[in-house]
């Protein structure tokens, strides 16, 4: 049977929604059941789960015909997602960092800085506050502010792809994007898991066409949890880096070297001679890149030790230096924390055409999906872009340069130690002393408070007096001394702190009432000062 006489059988085209291809079978899952014509011996009609699928193993096709299936399901996906870009009412909205109109929004993809102009994208399943098939919204900005909305650049609508479009990076190659990203397919009621690195290539930083899976399947030895590859060019040779599971159940890095970015070969798994091999079960979202002559691996390991008991929970993120050995293959130095506050992860990072390297995270965690802002239809956001420089060895963060185009008026200070700024999107700059405490949004009931407790020398990000539903309410930064500076940054629902002039970085989503605008300061704190901020243009319907 030719395929398109199985798509008559399906229904036709409008009836099918993602294509599948189990144990050497094809299956279309259909829409509506009643629509699937009368069936010959060799095709079986089959609820899975809550889909029916139309199986046969007397298909006869070819990956292009299957590569043009997914182009037409891609396009009635996109149709649909695309009726979701009216971002709801909500007063958790952030007013200048990106978050989705409706739906899910995680990690940041694909971010590069190409033709004059930086591309990223957002992962989002559009349709409910839940991690389900995510699609990636391909979005570009002049200045790392103000974003504009270009596509819904990929759907889960492939055989290779069919349960969510996961994440991954892009390249800049002979005048297109190359985009490079993991592709989840799950099938059977087993919902067992089949997982490709996959390619999409687009001319014009707005469309975007599937090249397919460029590896089909986990090397030997690693589980189906091997994700979200990372290209390199380096001494003449392309380098894949990604995410892995072994079948022990400890995280690595897998590589895969390539002359010509279609052949992969498979060249090994690193990270042995981190914690004797028990560096967590897992690792996500690699972003390998170069600085000042210096390579540096910045990833999402879960499962590792935390530096806090307060930290309960297992997904963390971390930078290590990387060496590339003389025997071909690499040396990953001991990673140290990114970000000490509760929402950083699966970060990616660009380096602008003045060479500095910036750095966007997710502002979530998996498996989070009950936070106050789903009652109004969306959950999640990104971070702001922070610029990471190295000195001395150290690792020094900052607020994106740009950002200062936000400020609006001076926020007026004086002797008052409590102020009611009527909005919550500002930024604050202070020297907190031995003993000081600040509340951020807070009313007669709730705040997010900032205490410096230097007998037990840490700073304490405390939300426990917040809205907040799911995730840890404490988190600790060690801190030395008798006083400490802080770079505050507020937008709504969300805060992050910049401590000592970017020696460390505490960043939260922080839930609280429309009403909850007062800043209370304490007597403890100095050198204050600092900005209203206004909105930025955001990828929603209005453009």
């Amino acid at each position: 049977m030719h395929l398109n006489e199985f798509i008559r059988l399906a229904g036709g085209i409008q009836n099918i929604l993602r294509v599948l291809l189990p144990q050497k079978k094809v299956a279309l899952c259909v829409s509506n059941p009643d629509l699937v014509a009368e069936l010959p011996a060799d095709v079986e009609l089959k609820k899975v789960l809550t889909e029916w699928h139309l199986i046969s193993g007397s298909v006869c096709t070819t990956e292009s015909e299957l590569l043009e299936l997914g182009k037409d399901i891609g396009g009635q996906l996109r149709a649909k997602a695309m009726n979701c870009f009216e971002p709801t009412e909500s007063v958790y909205r952030p007013g200048w960092h990106v978050s989705p109109p409706v739906g899910l929004l995680n990690d940041p993809n694909g971010f590069i800085y190409h033709e004059g102009k930086y591309h990223l994208c957002y992962q989002w399943y559009p349709y409910d506050c839940v991690h389900k098939d995510k699609y990636w919204v391909q979005m570009s900005s002049d200045d790392l502010v103000n974003w504009k909305r270009e596509s819904v650049a990929l759907t889960p609508s492939d055989w290779f792809d069919s349960h969510g479009v996961y994440s991954g990076h892009a390249i800049s190659h002979e005048g297109r994007i190359i985009v490079f990203y993991t592709g989840n397919a799950r099938i059977g009621e087993e919902r067992i898991r089949q997982t490709t690195q996959c390619a999409a290539v687009s001319d014009d930083g707005v469309h975007y066409e599937k090249l397919g899976p460029l590896i089909p399947c986990p090397p030997e030895g690693v589980t189906g949890h091997i994700r979200d590859p990372k290209v390199i060019f380096r001494d003449g040779i392309w380098w894949m880096f990604l995410g892995a599971q072994t079948d022990e159940l400890k995280g690595r890095l897998a590589v895969y070297k390539s002359s010509d970015l279609k052949e992969w070969k498979f060249d090994g798994l690193y990270g042995d001679e981190l914690a004797n091999g028990n560096y967590g079960y897992m690792w996500e979202c690699p972003d390998v890149f170069e600085f000042d002559g210096q390579f540096y691996l910045a990833f999402s390991p879960q499962g590792i030790e935390s530096h806090s008991p307060l930290n309960t929970l297992p997904h963390h993120n971390r930078i290590a230096v990387l060496t590339f050995t003389d025997e071909g293959g690499i040396e990953i130095g001991e990673p140290v924390i990114l970000d000490y506050g509760f929402d950083f992860y699966a970060y990616q990072s660009v380096e602008t055409p003045d060479s500095r390297r910036v750095m966007i995270g997710w502002m979530g965690l998996p498996d989070e999906v009950n936070q106050p802002s789903c009652d109004q239809g969306w959950i999640h956001q990104f971070s702001l872009p922070r610029e990471l420089n190295f000195a001395g060895g150290r690792l020094i963060q900052k607020p994106c340069r740009e950002l200062k185009a936000l400020r609006g008026d001076e926020i007026e200070f004086g002797s008052e130690t409590e102020i009611d700024l009527g909005r919550k999107q500002f930024e604050l700059m202070l020297t907190l002393q031995s003993g000081g405490k600040i509340q951020l949004f807070a009313d007669d009931k709730y705040s997010c408070d900032l205490t410096f407790e230097t007998d037990k020398q840490r700073l304490l990000l405390d939300r426990s007096n917040t809205e907040q539903r799911e995730s840890d309410l404490l988190r600790e930064l060690p801190v030395n001394g008798e006083e400490v500076r802080l770079h505050i940054l507020a937008d709504n629902s969300s805060v992050e702190i910049f401590i000592n002039d970017g020696e460390a970085v505490m960043t939260s989503r922080v839930f609280t009432p429309a009403s909850a605008t007062r800043l209370i300061l304490g007597d403890k704190v100095k050198n204050v000062s600092g900005y209203y901020l206004n909105g930025a243009r955001l990828p929603f319907a209005n453009q």
